[in-house]
C-alpha cells in the first residue's frame, strides 16, 4: 500500500463533504486535529516517563556496582593484619585494664 497522493486526498475530501455536509466538516476537522495533538502529547509524555525510569534504573545499577567494588576493598582493609613497626618490635602488647600485668624483668605483678 503506497502513500496517499493528491488525487486520492481530493476524492476522500469530496466523499467526506457529501457525507457530513459543509457545516459539519470544519467542526470534524478541528476535533480530529485536537485529538491527534492530544494523542501526540500523551505519547511524548509516556516516552519521556519511560526514558526517565530507564535513566533512574541505570543510575541505581551504577551505584550498586560502585558499592560492590568498594565493599570488598573496605573488607580486605579491615581484615588485613597490621604489621608491627620497628619501634613496636621489642615492646610487649598493651595490657587490658582489667588484667593483672606482670613485669618482664622482675616477674612481679604490678
Amino acid at each position: 500500500m503506497g502513500s496517499i497522493g493528491m488525487p486520492e486526498l481530493v476524492i476522500i475530501m469530496a466523499i467526506a463533504l457529501l457525507i457530513f455536509g459543509p457545516r459539519k466538516l470544519p467542526e470534524l476537522g478541528r476535533s480530529l486535529g485536537k485529538s491527534l495533538g492530544e494523542f501526540r502529547r500523551a505519547s511524548n509524555e509516556l516516552k519521556s516517563t519511560l526514558e526517565e525510569e530507564i535513566r533512574i534504573e541505570e543510575q541505581k545499577e551504577q551505584r550498586a556496582k560502585v558499592e560492590a567494588q568498594k565493599s570488598p576493598i573496605a573488607a580486605a582493609e579491615a581484615a588485613a593484619p597490621t604489621l608491627p613497626t620497628t619501634a613496636d618490635a621489642g615492646a610487649p602488647p598493651p595490657a587490658h585494664p582489667d588484667e593483672e600485668t606482670v613485669s618482664r624483668t622482675t616477674g612481679t605483678s604490678a
